[in-house]
């Protein structure tokens, strides 16, 4: 072969001619030509010069490459002449006629229709003949200029094979490089295969490791999240899951799904009276108790997709070791002291009662079922001497007194220190109406010395001599059990209890536990003068009733953590019940009738429609591939993309500060209303057959835009919803977003979803009696039997 060299001209990458360079390049590649390439400003053409003589040359792009494929493959001319030179002649006569238009009016079905014609009908290969160069040159012509493949499966099949050959590849890049006069990228219009993801990674929610230990890092956000701990000896109803797992979890959710790194605890309370109660009652010992029902407590948490990073127990020997340790450091600094009180003691069952085994009339409200310790009518905390007509829980007798000796903790004198506490943190941390509320109550009152010890043998014992028979009190032990259960789940667990220059506390509950975390617990962290990380945030819920009264196991009222699965619902219908009726600032009720209402006319109507809608219609016009969208919201149906655009960021931006803030219902209804604007996008483009077949890029661009939202969707309703989370991911064929602050396009064109399916299924509205009927408990029963 002759010395040759080739030029080619500056164009861009959206132009024939650059398709045209693209063409000799692939070859050079292909056939291993050795030659000078350089770019040449002066030249309208790409050309292959005699590097001799400079008159000498070949500008026609199909000529170069049947020319190199000649001289390089050593093809004699007849074989020469009968290749399917027939193809390269119409391709350089006839498709060239077709391009300036289709360019210009960004049409491309036509060409596009040509080249798929050519690939059924006659054998074209994956090798690079010229041939398939011209081919594969043409078809990137149109990808470059905004041309979709969808709709041409064979085409698109073929030239998803050819372009990832390595002659092309590197073709493409010497022609950026020359063409265009610098290093770039090859172009992310090039289609990606469509049995592969075509998404954007930048984004994504980050993977948990779960043999790997979480610990605080420096300069990120550390989340140390806890939730009250639920008592051994029952099993959880509605209100109590709502109260304080659930919304605990959903925070949880929130901040791993922005990345931030984040501890949730909780464990079952274990000690005390009403646990060796109730092993009594059922013939085993406290242990054997404890054992069943942490069992089943992990079992109602893990239906209902609540995810702990440790679920533990307060009867562990780190609990002992933690609990004891604040005890003395207490006394050595002189916030305990000794007296002799009376109690109440139950002479049937012949054991002390414990002050919420007590119960009678309160004596501030006249409630007829107040608590020894507290009244849930008025809030008011009790001494159980201060009832009317006090008798015992488990049996109905009447107590008697009986003086003993216990330890108190002088609350009198830590109130200083706590209340500064309180009053800083109240506002830092923006604490719940109710949280304050109660705190400020307390102070206001004056604290006075509380006993911190009962007449038990179930619990942790107390340090000192002189009370080592008893054991100490439940209220100043089970908070402790946050960090023992920390403990449990790494040696290095002061990193995340001793560090409040990183980690932020928050605590979620419902009213009645407040004061034991807002003065109790914070008095016993302060008193020890120790560093501890203290009480950032506090977030509490009133009271969820069921229908028109309380949940009652005893009596069979209500829906329990271990039988609402025997509805038949996921979880996550649950989840979105109980937390779009979240008794934020008053009590809120559970009725069947909301219940099914709320399913039907807001998830099935709402979210189930607009993913349902889209993945559906997707498959259907697009073979289940994104479609080539215009990503400029300010190109094609600009008004409705830009608008569309501004509402997601605007209700993103307010759904964020509303979960920054723990405000779990209002976060919710945002996502909602999110939901609900994507419907309102299909319906604003009119989306159906007439707008696909004659207003392709306005459908595209909806399609594509509403699929890019849905996956947003998929990571705001996760904290909410994982499993209807997870199943869009599936249906998109898209790994976990995390939840940023903008709506983005992370679904490129060109990537496969995957099945579409149904996330919600329509309920009855006869269901409504049915269940109520079912666990309104005995009177309801026998009123309709």
């Amino acid at each position: 072969m002759a010395t040759i060299k080739l030029q080619f001209p500056a164009s861009l990458k959206t132009s024939y001619t650059f398709a045209n360079s693209l063409k000799v390049a692939i070859s050079i590649h292909e056939y291993g030509v050795k030659a000078p390439i350089e770019g040449a400003a002066n030249c309208s053409s790409v050309r292959l010069l005699d590097a001799k003589d400079s008159e000498k040359f070949i500008s026609d792009a199909n000529a170069i490459v049947s020319y190199l494929y000649w001289q390089q493959k050593n093809v004699s001319f007849e074989e020469f002449l009968n290749s399917k030179m027939s193809i390269l002649d119409w391709e350089a006569l006839t498709f060239g006629h077709f391009v300036k238009e289709a360019a210009e009016n960004k049409n491309f079905n036509q060409l596009l229709s040509l080249l798929q014609e050519i690939i059924k009908q006659d054998s074209v290969s994956e090798n690079f003949t010229p041939v398939e160069i011209a081919l594969v040159a043409d078809i990137h012509f149109c990808v470059a200029n905004g041309a979709g493949l969808e709709g041409y499966p064979e085409l698109s099949k073929w030239y998803l094979k050819t372009e990832k050959n390595p002659s092309f590849v590197k073709a493409l890049r010497v022609c950026l490089e020359k063409s265009l006069g610098q290093p770039a990228e090859i172009s992310a219009k090039v289609p990606i295969s469509t049995e592969t993801r075509n998404v954007q990674t930048s984004s994504l929610m980050r993977e948990r490791n779960p043999s790997e230990k979480l610990l605080p890092k420096a300069n990120e956000a550390n989340i140390l999240i806890t939730s009250a701990l639920p008592y051994v000896n029952n099993v959880p109803h509605l209100g109590n899951i709502v109260g304080s797992t659930l919304s605990a979890d959903v925070f949880a959710r929130y901040h791993r799904a922005r990345n931030h790194n984040t501890l949730y605890i909780c464990g079952t309370d274990e000690y005390g009276t009403a646990t060796e109660t109730k092993a009594l009652e059922e013939g085993m010992s406290p242990k054997e108790l404890c054992d069943k029902y942490n069992v089943l407590h992990k079992q109602v948490y893990d239906w209902f997709e609540i995810e702990f990073d440790e679920f533990g127990r307060t009867t562990t020997p780190k609990q002992t070791e933690i609990a004891q340790h604040i005890f003395k450091k207490l006394h050595e600094n002189g916030f305990m002291s000794a007296d002799s009180m009376t109690q109440l003691y139950c002479e049937v069952h012949n054991g002390y009662l414990a002050d919420r085994y007590v119960e009678g009339i309160c004596p501030k409200c006249q409630y007829e079922d107040a608590r020894g310790d507290q009244c849930d009518k008025c809030g008011g905390l009790l001494n159980a001497f201060e009832l009317v007509e006090p008798k015992c829980k488990l049996d109905g007798s009447k107590p008697v007194k009986r003086e003993t000796r216990h330890v108190f903790l002088s609350l009198d004198k830590l109130q200083p220190a706590v209340e500064t506490w309180a009053t800083e943190a109240a506002v830092e941390g923006k604490w719940t109406v109710n949280g304050r509320a109660i705190t400020e109550s307390w102070l206001k009152e004056g604290l006075r010395p509380r006993c911190i010890t009962r007449d038990l043998k179930w619990g942790t014992p107390v340090p000192l001599e002189e009370f080592k028979d008893k054991v100490l009190y439940v209220w100043f032990d089970a908070p402790i059990g946050y960090i023992s259960m920390t403990a449990n789940y790494t040696d290095e667990w002061e990193k995340w209890w001793r560090n409040p220059e990183q980690v932020k506390l928050y605590q979620f509950m419902g009213k009645d536990n407040v004061p034991f975390h807002t003065v109790i617990f914070p008095s016993s962290l302060l008193g020890t003068k120790e560093k501890w990380t203290m009480l950032h945030h506090i977030n509490t819920t009133d009271y969820l009733n069921y229908e028109t009264g309380k949940f009652s196991k005893s009596r069979g009222v209500g829906v329990f953590g271990n039988t609402a699965q025997d509805i038949g619902l996921s979880p996550s219908v649950w989840r979105y019940y109980l937390l779009s009726t979240r008794p934020e600032t008053s009590d809120t009720m559970f009725t069947w009738k909301d219940f099914i209402t709320r399913h039907n006319s807001e998830l099935l109507a709402n979210v189930g429609n607009f993913v349902n809608r889209t993945l559906k219609f997707t498959t259907a016009k697009y073979n289940g591939i994104v479609p080539h969208y215009l990503e400029n919201a300010s190109v094609g149906a600009a008004k409705l993309k830009t608008d569309f655009v501004q509402d997601v960021n605007m209700l993103l931006k307010k759904y964020n500060a509303a979960l920054e803030q723990s405000k779990l219902r209002e976060g919710l209804r945002l996502a909602m209303e999110i939901s609900a604007r994507g419907n309102q996008y299909l319906q604003d483009n009119r989306v159906d057959n007439k707008c696909f077949l004659y207003e392709r890029q306005k459908c595209a661009d909806a399609i594509g835009y509403s699929l890019n939202l849905i996956y947003l969707l998929a990571s705001i309703m996760y904290p909410y919803m994982p499993s209807v989370s997870s199943s869009i991911n599936k249906q998109l064929n898209a790994p976990a977003m995390a939840i940023t602050g903008d709506f983005s396009l992370p679904l490129l064109p060109g990537h496969r979803i995957g099945e579409p399916e149904y996330l919600f299924s329509r309920i009855d509205e006869s269901m409504e009696e049915k269940w109520r009927i079912k666990y309104g408990g005995v009177d309801v029963q026998k009123e309709t039997a």
